[in-house]
């Protein structure tokens, strides 16, 4: 069962301070506090095993797990590593299972703590990182009867591994039922001041880590992003992709969890912008480069099935006028319709987390790296060409490919043809984007022109794509088969998709007013800045 942990944790260099004023307190007010009574625990001897993988996957989603054996029985425990406040309150997730037989290997992946587990850390093992040993003196504060906090006195030994001098330390932890933080903080700004407590800077598992000189991973160092009006088109290119590539890497763990569907979006979108920016960059890029893009598609269509059911399940949400109206039990229907969705996400989610734990995952990534550290090849020629001189044309190529995208569909009407042209419209945003520390406001205006055309025609496109998946779910193929509609379901599913397609038709009849922003004042900003730039570098001018 999931938990908000609420906790004051102070550093002290004497319990005996504190266990004195805990004496002391039974009957006193404090500020808008009613009388407490103070409650005297057993004694407890805690022994924590913090584990993770070998490349710290849970610590680099920002969790940590821990062990703990109590009585004849151990529990698993996951945090997350929201820092402390300046009076030393933190405020966590904290999520709890017990663990059967006491072995790791047990935890499933049903509970709170095992789903999220699996998730993140696949099918690498787990391994024990850090022990901490506790010997904890609780006292339970009492209000009316009931629990409201809870002060340990504790005494901690740091073992962080094999020929590290074990560190100690001495906490004071307070932790309180949410509801009681503000009316408890005067009580435990009086017990501070006290017993001399200093708020506690690190969890006992960051000091740990910092007694044993060890650290969380963060993010492989890349290579730099940074270019400007004199940098060459490789420089540009492997600054686009490095960008990309570490918001790719960032969005795992997250997209992992699963838990804010934000997440596996950002990490398509960088996935996407990815490849992009190797194709618009091709003839920059050595070629291996089309091999790895070529497998990021692979990665992308995974991300993508999850990422439409997601946007699906959203639009279900502002369907409940539309199936209170629809005469043949529609809520009835779209309830069975989420649950049906839900489970086809959950089937998607499980095929993305298989790619994610693939060896073919590990060695694109790992290449992708290698990649972007190593830089434009030197011999390359065309890599060593001006940006300024370079990307027009470019960008030119890509706008005409929009532009006739575009009279396709104004001309046809036809939902593949719209469809075609937002994905052209689409890559033509990428290409700009990757001007922009060269064109800018110039090239920020057009791409704030093209945004919203994209997110015009990718409604109609959303629309059109849920027709289509409610076609196919009321002809189930593949996994599923067999799972049986009520015939009124189907009937409202029917009635649903028809719905859909008219938002797509509409949408669709809106689009060719819009259309004239492909070739109004941003792009004709952008032109001018473009020639300006090639201008300048023939002439040998610098930039202004």
């Amino acid at each position: 069962m999931s938990q908000t942990e609420v906790e004051w944790q102070f550093d002290a260099d004497d319990l005996a301070p504190t266990e004195r004023w805990l004496t002391g307190l039974e009957g006193r007010a404090l500020a808008d506090v009613p009388a407490l009574v103070v409650q005297a625990g057993p004694r407890r001897h805690l022994v924590d095993t913090y584990v993770d993988t070998d490349d710290w996957r849970l610590g680099r989603a920002g969790l940590v797990l821990r062990t703990r054996r109590h009585g004849d029985g151990v529990e698993v425990t996951m945090k997350d590593v929201r820092p402390a406040s300046a009076s030393g309150l933190r405020q966590r997730l904290e999520l709890t299972e017990d663990l059967a037989g006491g072995d790791l290997a047990a935890l499933g992946p049903d509970g709170p703590v095992g789903s999220r587990v699996t998730a993140l850390a696949g099918a690498r093992p787990l391994g024990p990182v850090l022990e901490i040993r506790t010997r904890r003196r609780p006292f339970s504060l009492m209000a009316g009867g009931a629990e409201v906090a809870e002060v340990a006195l504790d005494d901690t030994i740091l073992v962080a591994g094999k020929g590290q001098r074990p560190a100690r330390l001495r906490r004071v932890e307070v932790e309180v039922s949410p509801d009681w933080v503000d009316r408890l903080a005067p009580v435990v700004d009086d017990l501070r001041a006290a017993a001399g407590l200093r708020p506690a800077a690190f969890s006992k598992f960051e000091s740990g880590l910092l007694a044993a000189g060890v650290s969380v991973p963060g993010p492989p160092d890349l290579g730099a992003t940074e270019v400007g009006p004199a940098s060459s088109v490789g420089e540009v290119a492997y600054a686009v992709v490095r960008e990309n590539l570490h918001q790719m890497l960032a969005r795992e763990p997250g997209t992992r969890l699963g838990e804010d569907p934000e997440e596996l979006h950002q990490m398509r979108v960088a996935t996407r912008r990815l490849r992009a920016a190797m194709s618009l960059f091709g003839a920059s890029l050595p070629p291996r480069a089309r091999l790895l893009r070529a497998e990021l598609r692979w990665v992308a269509n995974a991300l993508g099935a999850v990422r439409d059911l997601d946007v699906q399940l959203a639009g279900l949400e502002g369907l409940a006028a539309w199936a209170a109206a629809w005469p043949e039990g529609g809520p009835v229907a779209l309830g069975a319709l989420r649950r049906l969705l839900e489970r086809r996400r959950d089937e998607a989610r499980q095929d993305l987390l298989g790619v994610l734990d693939s060896p073919r995952w590990t060695r694109l990534t790992a290449a992708m790296v290698v990649l972007a550290q190593r830089g434009p090849p030197p011999r390359l020629e065309a890599a060593r060409v001006p940006a300024v001189a370079a990307l027009p044309p470019l960008v030119a190529r890509r706008h005409r490919q929009a532009t006739r995208a575009a009279k396709v569909a104004r001309r046809s009407g036809a939902a593949a043809d719209y469809h075609q042209l937002r994905i052209r419209c689409k890559r033509l945003r990428y290409a700009v984007e990757c001007t922009s520390a060269l064109y800018d406001p110039d090239a920020r205006r057009f791409v704030k022109e093209l945004a919203r055309l994209q997110d015009h025609l990718g409604s109609a496109q959303d629309a059109e794509v849920a027709a289509g998946r409610l076609a196919a779910l009321v002809r189930p193929a593949g996994r599923g088969r067999g799972q049986a509609l009520a015939a009124s379901t189907v009937f409202a599913m029917g009635g649903l998709a028809e719905h859909y397609r008219e938002v797509s038709r509409q949408l669709r009849a809106e689009t060719p007013g819009r259309l004239e922003s492909l070739g109004g004042p941003g792009w004709k900003g952008l032109s001018a800045a473009m020639r300006a730039g090639t201008a300048r570098a023939e002439h040998g001018t610098p930039a202004p």
